[in-house]
């Protein structure tokens, strides 16, 4: 094999160029990357100009990322790479919840509530009583688990997209389970939305004429000590974008069944308008 660069032995000759004290695992991937990256533009024969405008589109990714939006994830997303590796990393063997993608939006540290309490502050939407356990796959309770929860509005945007048009913390909230396991809070019924559409992102799918519509769901990000994180969310039966998720995001497990109740008694019990909707969702978590 030459030393110098040729594009018989191109895949070769950079792996050739790792040094003795490098990280084995760093080796690993970066040999794989390199291995299929190089595959792809045999194949692919792009121009200079392609190449270009292929750099210059992960620059403009780069530059449109701030502390609310990450292009990078989004990009992940549409492409299929963070529900492979999410799919990957967590596969279910024993009738735990699956999981799914983060997506852009999560942020930490949203407000804690008790049980019960409402997370739609800006008041649109159908009201909707979501509530249920968390348990392990043989049913037992898991008190004290966190459940992070957040949900676009009834106008198709998360509050980080609207600073100063939605309330700050709008559709998002902490809660724990109780010793039995149980949880509950009330919000607004979920609606689809498009994916943020004004980026290289956007500019992508355009190109490709695909969908850039989300299916209506509600995010959970589940964690107790001795369990494995779950990311995963809830989405709505009668959502028209169930089969052509924009991040493939749907799995037919996680399709939930919000069901209409007229009970004023409830309601009046609730604090919600009767009839109102109400989903179940038991949280079924997988041992660390």
């Amino acid at each position: 094999m030459s030393y110098y660069f040729t594009v018989k032995d191109s895949v070769k000759v950079v792996q050739g160029r790792v040094g003795p004290k490098a990280n084995k695992r760093a080796k690993f991937l970066l040999d794989t990357l390199v291995k299929h990256l190089h595959a792809f533009i045999k194949e692919a024969r792009p121009t200079m100009d392609e190449w270009n405008y292929g750099i210059n589109f992960l620059t403009r990714t780069g530059q449109i990322c701030n502390e609310w939006r990450q292009e990078y994830i989004l990009l992940s997303d549409v492409l299929g790479v963070s529900m492979l590796v999410e799919s990957l990393n967590h596969e279910k063997m024993s009738g735990e919840t699956e999981s799914t993608v983060l997506g852009p939006f999560y942020i930490p540290n949203a407000p804690q509530y008790e049980y019960g309490a409402n997370i739609c502050l800006d008041g649109k939407g159908e009201p909707v009583w979501v509530f249920g356990r968390v348990i392990d796959n043989k049913g037992r309770p898991i008190p004290g688990a966190k459940l992070e929860v957040w949900q676009a509005n009834e106008d198709g945007f998360y509050d980080v997209q609207q600073k100063g048009i939605q309330p700050e913390m709008n559709l998002r909230g902490i809660f724990h389970s109780d010793e039995k396991g149980r949880w509950g809070f009330r919000s607004a019924y979920p609606r689809y939305y498009p994916i943020p559409f004004d980026g290289p992102v956007g500019d992508l799918l355009v190109a490709l004429d695909r969908n850039y519509n989300r299916p209506a769901h509600l995010h959970f990000m589940v964690s107790a000590p001795g369990y494995e994180k779950l990311i995963t969310h809830i989405f709505t039966p009668d959502c028209p974008w169930l089969a052509d998720d924009a991040v493939f995001g749907v799995k037919e497990s996680l399709i939930a069944d919000f069901k209409m109740v007229d009970d004023p008694a409830r309601a009046a019990e609730l604090g919600l308008p009767n009839p109102f909707r109400q989903v179940e969702w038991n949280v079924v978590m997988a041992k660390a």
